[in-house]
């Protein structure tokens, strides 16, 4: 993306094509990341959506014009905040290594170590085969269930299918470790 500046700017005029395309690059690292927490699939969806419309406020009101990181990392943290005022709503527990990683992340690893994890897992991304490209995006961005992705890649049955799915995720933890 662009320098954080003429980001920030255009978010802050409410530019359309902006938060589209800012909402649409950054959708499925976000369902990816945010995967791991007990939350379904709708509600991550949710806790996204209300992230970027954050996002968008905090460009508005200026509390992001001197934004120490990337655009992308400020709204992976919005979002990871509203997931735990979610599950504390709902009194749902969020896996102890999680709690305990919390504080890690947010005091201690700097901005820039950040920004490096998703362009780690980006690049982690680009370097699956075409298969397992196919079968996260159409799962974790396009929202498709099993069922639909079997018929459209051929695959002979779900068991298969959650296989293919649960290497591919294995295979980008390897590429972004």
């Amino acid at each position: 993306m662009e320098n954080a500046p003429s980001l920030i700017d255009r978010l802050k005029s409410n530019d359309e094509k902006t938060i589209r395309d800012l909402y649409n690059d950054n959708k499925p690292g976000f369902l990816l990341f945010a995967n791991r927490f007990n939350l379904n699939k709708d509600e991550l969806i949710d806790v996204y959506q209300d992230a970027v419309i954050a996002l968008v406020e905090n460009a508005k009101k200026g509390r992001i014009d001197d934004l120490k990181s990337s655009v992308t990392t400020y709204l992976f943290g919005i979002g990871k905040f509203m997931i735990f005022q979610k599950l504390k709503k709902n009194k749902k527990t969020v896996p102890n290594e999680d709690l305990e990683h919390l504080e890690f992340e947010w005091e201690e690893v700097d901005e820039e170590d950040k920004d490096a994890q998703i362009l780690t897992l980006r690049e982690g991304f680009k370097k699956l085969g075409e298969q397992c490209r196919k079968v996260l995006t159409l799962f974790y961005y396009e929202e498709q269930n099993l069922e639909s992705i079997q018929n459209q890649l051929g695959y002979s049955n779900k068991d298969v299918l959650k296989s293919q799915k649960s290497r591919c995720l294995k295979q980008l933890k390897e590429l972004t470790k």
